[in-house]
């Protein structure tokens, strides 16, 4: 079953940001604004660092599309802020960081590897509804490129504003979209 279009489903968990006390956080946390979910396997790995530095480095932009992001473990918050304390590149992310030892939330996502006990690399959009409208999985030594969800977000807030509208592939801010109709069928 797609999770595009259903809600986040219920979770508590507690998280970790550079320079808060650790805090919990809930499923409606994802409204009101955007969200950006990133599942990750593991603390102190070895691709995830790579990935959450590159989301680290997209998250002044995401900011300014009010967008906040979330990356989120099996990991606890501990290991989190340990983890945050001991590398240089995830020392610099400033983003939540949630840890899911109960594995909740990757089930609730439908990307936990439940053999290993980790999650997928699972990338989540999710409106200011707390709805997911976009969904990417990577295999495990496939690493993310967060440049790309920045064109994601732009493209859902477009559809979101402007109902009857839809983004064709690359789509960037400023170029033309379609308006679906029998008369385009064929023409594209």
């Amino acid at each position: 079953m797609s999770l595009i279009g259903t809600e986040v489903q219920p979770f508590s968990a507690q998280a970790f940001q550079a320079g808060k006390d650790f805090f919990e956080v809930t499923e409606e946390n994802f409204k009101g604004k955007w969200s950006v979910v990133c599942f990750y396997p593991a603390d102190f790995s070895f691709v995830c660092p790579t990935e959450l530095e590159d989301l680290q480095k997209e998250y002044d932009e995401l900011k300014k599309l009010d967008v906040e992001v979330y990356g989120v473990s099996t990991d606890t918050h501990f290991v989190h802020k340990a983890w945050h304390e001991h590398s240089t590149a995830v020392g610099s992310i400033e983003y939540i960081m949630i840890g899911d030892p109960s594995q909740t939330i990757s089930r609730n996502f439908d990307v936990l590897d439940e053999e290993s006990g980790l999650a997928d690399r699972g990338t989540f959009l999710i409106d200011p509804d707390g709805v997911i409208q976009t969904v990417e999985i990577n295999a495990g030594g496939i690493g993310r490129d967060a440049s790309t969800i920045i064109n994601k977000v732009k493209a859902a807030q477009y559809v979101r504003k402007n109902p009857g509208e839809v983004c064709p592939a690359k789509w960037e801010e400023g170029q033309e979209t379609l308006k679906p109709s029998l008369d385009i069928v064929g023409k594209i």
